[in-house]
């Protein structure tokens, strides 16, 4: 059902790619937009690796949240790990492009310990954590891309 990476010299394995979800701060979310247009976001994201999903977060109205009740199937790109190896102006970049499923978490507990472990990536501590929450937690929207399809690659920029 998934196309394979076309230049198989250029792929990376399944470590090297969730290594790159771990490590990664940022990756672009798309989804089937209004009229038939893609409509595609930056997003800050938590890799789940043991249970296999992308988690973010978002508000609970809007372009996005539109999209995906409309239409749960998204690809969501990370890229990064930019290496020079042999010559100083041909960098290497990888990237790692999923397909998946995505939905809202609509349980409030459910939501609250997403953000915590969400947060946890992004703030210096659990006391931060804890006092963001506590002042924005019920506003925000979680959201969970069940990962059906992962490939990674690596290419010189030249």
């Amino acid at each position: 059902m998934f196309r394979p990476i076309r230049k198989k010299k250029n792929e990376i394995s399944a470590d090297a790619a969730k290594d790159l979800l771990r490590t990664c701060r940022r990756g672009v979310l798309a989804v089937n937009g209004d009229d038939g247009y893609p409509y595609a976001v930056p997003i800050n994201y938590w890799y789940d690796e043991e249970n296999g999903r992308i988690i973010f977060h978002g508000a609970k109205a809007g372009h996005k949240v539109d999209s995906i009740k409309k239409n749960d199937k998204v690809c969501f790109t990370v890229f990064g790990h930019e290496t020079v190896k042999d010559e100083v102006w041909a960098p290497y970049l990888q990237s790692v492009v999923i397909f998946g499923r995505c939905r809202l978490i609509e349980n409030r507990e459910d939501t609250m310990q997403l953000v915590k472990r969400f947060a946890m990536k992004y703030y210096p501590d659990e006391n931060a954590v804890n006092e963001e929450i506590a002042h924005s937690g019920m506003a925000v929207q979680m959201f969970v891309i069940d990962i059906e399809h992962l490939s990674g690659k690596e290419v010189q920029e030249r």
